[in-house]
């Protein structure tokens, strides 16, 4: 079987229309190869358009400040890709420039740009004969040729690497890693898979041995930390109180609010009895009997979070904290518990 053939046969006939397809311009590919980490298309769509709207080019995007690109990123996750994509921006506008490179060899260097992503670019702006392999490709592979071996370990991206340059069709790249890509995130999905329709199912040993659920193999190696956050909400009514976070933690460089995070979620009562807690906002603090405690999500950690609304001036302002005007509030980069609580606060 023409396993490279197949697949493309399929993908002429059924890939999405999306906007990086329509271009070999290696900037504009980078862009939704970033922005598409960890990230569904139908999610990261309208950030790709936002992003190329503001910055058609390298050098636009190179000129912006870190501010501005991570308010534009909000709500998108994971920060530091916006963060390192403004880094590789200016490189590239120093080093090359304002010309993005297409060569695998010199993208593997810029910041913020591993091995599927370099591959990516080069193969679908240069057509170079890199294979890419990211979770759709993985899925195919470990299913089709019936892979165990865990795919986030450095023998099993090995196996997967070494397969995939052999499936790879050398004379045309670009064509058969979209193909491969976009056959494993519409009909070899991770769950409820289209086996039925498969172009290439006579030959799949997942299917043929029952086992289309239990690959790929992942080894699960996150620890979830869970922290618990207590927030300070103070406005005078012209004016809110905000804190500007910084580079060591979750959301680097953007701003929340005066925040007390302690090792458990305290009673109200104890958490205002603090030492910390009563030398920033004094004590005797005036609040409703009950606040709700939320859970936010992050990969590698869970968040309980609450926000407690004062009635006075803190009686501390620390270097982080500044009086931000509200109606300049839209114009900052929040986390995105906090754009929903000062969000709900508006209406």
């Amino acid at each position: 079987m023409d396993f490279s053939g197949e697949l493309v046969n399929w993908y002429n006939k059924n890939k999405r229309n999306l906007p990086w397809r329509d271009t070999s311009d290696a900037y504009i590919i980078w862009l939704s190869e970033v922005i598409l980490q960890q990230t569904r298309v139908e999610q990261g769509l309208p950030y790709f358009y936002r992003f190329v709207e503001k910055y058609p080019n390298v050098s636009s995007f190179a000129a912006a400040n870190e501010d501005e690109i991570l308010k534009l990123w909000q709500g998108l996750g994971y920060y530091s890709r916006g963060r390192n994509m403004l880094k590789t921006a200016r490189v590239v506008q120093e080093q090359y420039n304002g010309k993005f490179p297409e060569l695998y060899d010199q993208l593997i260097k810029l910041k913020g740009i591993g091995e599927y992503t370099a591959a990516a670019i080069a193969s679908f702006s240069a057509n170079e004969a890199k294979a890419v392999v990211d979770g759709n490709v993985y899925r195919v592979i470990a299913r089709y040729f019936g892979i165990s071996e865990p795919i986030n370990s450095s023998n099993g991206k090995k196996t997967f690497q070494n397969i995939a340059d052999d499936l790879l069709n050398k004379k045309s790249p670009a064509l058969h890693n979209q193909a491969i890509m976009e056959f494993g995130a519409m009909l070899c999905k991770p769950k409820n898979p289209a086996c039925a329709i498969c172009p290439v199912n006579n030959g799949c040993y997942a299917l043929a041995h029952h086992m289309v659920a239990e690959l790929p193999v992942k080894i699960n190696k996150v620890k979830i930390k869970e922290r618990f956050f207590n927030y300070f909400f103070y406005t005078d009514g012209e004016s809110i109180l905000m804190n500007k976070r910084d580079e060591s933690d979750i959301w680097a460089n953007m701003y929340d609010l005066p925040l007390v995070e302690t090792a458990s979620l305290l009673p109200l009562n104890e958490l205002l009895a603090l030492p910390e807690t009563v030398a920033l906002f004094g004590p005797d603090i005036k609040i409703p009997a009950s606040i709700s405690v939320k859970k936010h999500i992050l990969t590698h950690q869970h968040l309980y979070v609450r926000f407690i609304t004062l009635q006075r001036r803190p009686t501390q302002i620390k270097k982080t904290w500044n009086f931000i005007k509200i109606e300049k509030i839209n114009k900052l980069a929040l986390s995105k518990v906090i754009f929903i609580f000062l969000d709900n606060l508006s209406k």
